[in-house]
């Protein structure tokens, strides 16, 4: 951080990963959270139909918004509050 500020110092760097590690990892993580969210879902409705629905609908959405917040977080350092 700077002196006499309280706000840290943010420094765009380069990627640490290919773009197809993030996505890797992105579908890795988010099959487990398609099983995850369908397990709840049937859990509350107990409706097989809607639960794959609900599983599906929701995780592709969040597949693409993970894998972007992946590829940015991946250029950013926050001086002082993530250390590598």
């Amino acid at each position: 951080m700077s002196e006499g500020s309280w706000l840290p110092d943010i420094e765009y760097d380069g990627p640490q990963h290919c773009w197809w590690e993030s996505l890797a990892k992105a579908l890795v993580y988010r099959f487990f959270m398609i099983v995850l969210t369908i397990l709840v879902a049937y859990a509350v409705t107990t409706d097989t139909t809607a639960s794959l629905q609900i599983g599906i609908a929701t995780n592709v959405i969040k597949t693409g918004t993970y894998y972007a917040y992946e590829r940015l977080w991946d250029r950013l350092r926050i001086g002082g509050l993530i250390d590598g």
